[in-house]
């Protein structure tokens, strides 16, 4: 059985050439969190919008966020559960607790919640995103309890990446979705 995949985008959504809306497309099981304001992100607000998409969840499903969502799910997490989510794919989080990281209209997501995640979950980072650094990205996988793999110079993993499918992230869906209960 393949689970649902619900992809959830960051600051500025994800364009067409991002890996995310490659994923969009090919992935008939997926579905996307839409937010009213993608460049000025509310906390309260992206909660909201994603509890709402959380809330029609029927099937075993995959969280795969990028960048200020990844904060957005931990906070989700911190407060939520759904028996629906069975793993989540964490992809360069933004580190909105570090001014020299990320700009100041991001600091209402801070601070990221350090909990223990209550499933199998990756952290993806690189040594060269500028939002987060290879240490602070491996310190959150740890704080919550996830795999962690460097996929090295490759940015923050968004549209100037060019990663299109993304081959080597679909592998790390396969395996993410190996160490779960399907």
């Amino acid at each position: 059985m393949t689970p649902h995949l619900l992809i959830i985008p960051g600051l500025g959504d994800s364009g067409e050439k991002h890996w995310q809306s490659f994923w969009l497309k090919k992935f008939a099981n997926s579905t996307k969190v839409i937010q009213d304001n993608w460049e000025e992100p509310q906390l309260e607000q992206w909660l909201y919008n994603l509890n709402e998409a959380i809330q029609k969840l029927e099937e075993p499903t995959i969280l795969v966020a990028h960048s200020l969502a990844v904060s957005l799910v931990i906070h989700w997490l911190s407060q939520n559960n759904n028996p629906n989510i069975i793993g989540a794919i964490l992809v360069a989080p933004a580190d909105v607790d570090s001014p020299e990281h990320t700009p100041d209209f991001l600091r209402n997501f801070a601070p990221i919640p350090t909990s223990k995640l209550p499933f199998p979950s990756l952290v993806v980072g690189t040594e060269n995103d500028t939002y987060i650094s290879l240490e602070r990205a491996q310190e959150l996988a740890h704080n919550w309890g996830s795999d962690f793999v460097n996929i090295g110079q490759k940015g923050h993993v968004n549209s100037d990446s060019n990663l299109e499918y993304w081959e080597e992230g679909q592998l790390f869906l396969q395996q993410l979705i190996a160490k779960t209960n399907l």
